[in-house]
């Protein structure tokens, strides 16, 4: 039974003047004006939980860990702080209260997608005079009923229009690829990223987790057998020892499991995928009598050890994933079809009987007459034309299918035949029967013919793969986010089914951009110019501080740009009023990162300096010198031809220019301020070296993030002085 206030909230609703339209927002939102007025963001007092709905979990989507509702509000509550700077309380209650977010559910049945099947991501927001009342088909729908307030709260500077929104998903499976197999990423960039696609609604972060460079024809056996290729999961089983030797590049279950629920804290199921019977390199490197004759990445399937061996890897790691599908590859395979076919059958058996999950493959060996074909229960992922036509070959044959057409694919850095960001002008016109916008049941943006209705229910939704096809020292962590930077939005906002035009899309990303919550993919800081400190070892100020168990001190390195980013040092002053640098001290400062764009400077005094001494320590990135000038960051070295001459003063500065990195080094003296931003001269450029498949090398840009967050300090290997920093974000 509906309680009486919330009657009273529906029926003013419904008496009012009704307009029917939408909101912009990424996605956009159908929307129903009921007045001219107003709801200021500002009134807020509370968010309350329906207490009836408080423990509710959604157990109908892809994640078997979702979060109750009561969960999404409490995270939903730190995103109003963070975002919002709203602090407001939150309650559980059993009807809504004056001037606060009330987070209910409502009738399910209500929620359809584009095939007419109920959906559990439905929702209902209502806006009036009394405050917002959030209704979802379940705890996930309300989530991003969330998403749509702090979205409409952003683009309208906190004023929310009085009406109401019904909204559903046009699809079940809205995400992304990560290629994590080629390059590793950590754990807290992936949690990130889910936390930037979970404001635009997507849902499903597919993770590949094995794979290998190309092998090349050209390759000995034995060049093979060394070439890069990883397994990305650590397990201590004695039954998999030899497979992965890379422990500290790997995810260990704990690890994994981290990942997976901060990721379905904001919505977002992780998809793992483990590739085989092809892209197999890093099997057979483990257990080489497995391979198919001369292509080692290749699996032989009649090998009687090659089936138990994939059942043991998946037996070993299922009770990690807490999805109801995984992946297991299969993808890009050329041996005998039919052996194929029985190995990607007997691992579907054989995954469900173990854990209840179903599998899904890459489109490979489209069913034939001649054929022993997959079984139904076998979802495919489309991603070529030349590998299947996936209306044709598999929804005509009733297969259900994933859209990852490689219209919208990225190879990190350099392809000869992908771009290097998402194609974002593409969901604006990549429907080849109107011309107009792209949706998930657009396989082929230019044959019409290719495609089903758009209500065809086995048109399951879109993932967007990124590759690193050159592997892990072509790219930096950050240049996957980057790549996807738009792609996200502009694919989030048609895969859910919304409707956003080219240049409501540019105005609303940019508006919405800096402030996104769960995340600084951008590794950006807040700063009221464009300089973000500056420090002086002449502006320093001796601290003391007091508890009740101890006293210490310190000296306070004074930001001179406003900030308030004071750093701090036990490093000794000399007579000349420097900081005496040496592995036994050093100058931290609060900040960790900052990302594109930037101008670091600084003027040091290199006395003594040892084989790999660290100047700068941050996040994300080292300062180098090894002794030429390098920056270390994700696992590998870019070094320059320059150095740091010894005993002399030098401006060192650090430019961060777009996707490009750089590096001066200007000899000085102690009195002569620090280049101005922009004036910076005779930079050379740090470069990523890619090998192009053993057969070329191919010099390309890198975009490193500056590192801020301690000069000096213990197994530094450099002693000698510094007289000052500025960090600006003009390049």
């Amino acid at each position: 039974m509906l309680h009486y206030s919330y009657c009273v909230w529906l029926a003013t609703l419904s008496n009012a003047v009704l307009v029917a339209s939408r909101l912009v927002g990424i996605p956009t939102v159908p929307f129903i004006t009921s007045s001219s007025q107003t709801y200021s963001i500002t009134a807020l007092k509370g968010l309350v939980v329906d207490s009836k709905f408080a423990d509710s979990r959604d157990e109908t989507g892809e994640t078997l860990i979702p979060p109750s509702l009561q969960d999404f509000a409490e995270t939903f509550l730190d995103d109003l702080y963070n975002t919002l700077d709203l602090d407001i309380d939150i309650s559980i209650a059993d009807e809504p209260a004056s001037d606060a977010i009330f987070l209910t559910l409502g009738d399910p049945s209500k929620y359809t997608d584009v095939s007419g099947a109920q959906t559990s991501e439905g929702y209902t927001l209502s806006i009036n005079s009394s405050g917002i009342v959030v209704s979802g088909a379940s705890a996930l729908g309300a989530w991003w009923g969330t998403r749509t307030i702090l979205q409409q709260a952003i683009l309208s500077n906190g004023s929310l229009p009085f009406g109401e929104v019904d909204d559903a998903p046009g699809w079940k499976t809205r995400g992304m690829m990560l290629d994590a197999a080629r390059h590793y990423y950590p754990p807290d960039f992936i949690i990130e990223l889910c936390s930037y696609m979970s404001f635009f609604k997507q849902n499903t972060f597919q993770l590949h987790l094995s794979d290998n460079l190309f092998n090349n024809k050209l390759y000995s056996r034995e060049q093979s057998l060394a070439l890069y290729a990883r397994f990305r999961l650590w397990s201590d089983s004695a039954d998999l020892d030899g497979l992965n030797q890379h422990k500290n590049e790997s995810y260990t279950k704990d690890q994994f499991e981290d990942i997976q629920s901060a990721c379905a804290s904001r919505g977002v199921a992780i998809i793992p995928e483990i590739e085989a019977p092809g892209h197999s390199l890093v099997i057979v490197q483990w257990k080489p009598e497995l391979a198919l004759g001369t292509d080692l990445s290749l699996l032989n399937i009649s090998h009687p050890d090659t089936i138990p061996t994939m059942k043991t890897i998946w037996g070993t790691f299922l009770d990690w994933f807490h999805s109801k599908t995984v992946h297991i590859g299969a993808d890009e395979y050329t041996g005998d079809p039919n052996e194929y076919n029985r190995f990607v059958n007997e691992m579907a058996d054989y995954i469900y009987q173990e854990s209840g999950k179903s599998i899904r493959i890459w489109g490979t060996f489209p069913p034939k007459p001649e054929y022993n074909n997959i079984d139904r229960n076998v979802s495919i992922q489309h991603w070529a034309f030349f590998e299947d036509d996936p209306y044709h070959d598999y929804i005509l044959n009733n297969y259900s299918v994933i859209n990852s057409d490689d219209t919208y694919y990225v190879v990190t850095k350099y392809s000869a035949s992908y771009p290097q960001v998402v194609n974002v002008a593409r969901t604006f016109n990549g429907n080849p029967a109107t011309g107009g916008m792209w949706q998930p049941y657009i396989f082929d943006t230019k044959v019409a013919t290719n495609n089903p209705e758009k209500s065809n229910s086995l048109v399951l939704g879109a993932i967007t793969p990124q590759w690193n096809d050159y592997g892990a020292n072509a790219s930096v962590f950050s240049e996957a986010y980057y790549a996807w930077k738009e792609g996200i939005p502009a694919l989030g906002d048609k895969q859910w089914g919304g409707d956003l035009s080219e240049s409501e899309f540019s105005s609303a990303f940019s508006t919405l951009l800096p402030l996104i919550p769960g995340q600084n993919l951008d590794r950006a800081i807040p700063s009221t110019s464009s300089t973000i400190f500056n420090y002086t070892s002449r502006s320093t100020l001796d601290r003391s501080y007091f508890t009740a168990v101890a006293t210490w001190r310190d000296v306070g390195v004074i930001d001179q740009s406003g900030n308030g980013y004071d750093a701090s040092t036990n490093c000794p002053l000399t007579a000349e009023s420097t900081l005496n640098i040496s592995s036994s001290c050093s100058i931290r400062t609060p900040l960790s990162s900052k990302g594109r764009d930037y101008t670091l400077s600084l003027k040091i005094l290199v006395d003594e300096v040892g084989k790999d001494a660290t100047i700068l320590t941050g996040g994300d990135s080292r300062l180098l010198l090894t002794p030429n000038l390098t920056l270390f960051a994700s696992g590998n070295y870019y070094r320059l031809n320059s150095t740091v001459p010894v005993g002399k003063w030098v401006n060192l500065s650090i430019i961060g220019r777009g996707n490009q990195t750089f590096a001066s080094v200007q000899e000085t003296t102690l009195e002569e301020p620090l280049p101005e931003p922009g004036s910076v001269s005779a930079t050379e450029e740090f470069l990523a070296v890619l090998g192009i498949n053993g057969v070329s090398l191919l010099w390309a840009p890198i975009a490193i993030e500056a590192p801020l967050r301690e000069i000096g300090g213990e197994d530094s290997g450099w002693t000698g002085q510094f007289a000052a920093m500025s960090l600006s974000s003009k390049a």
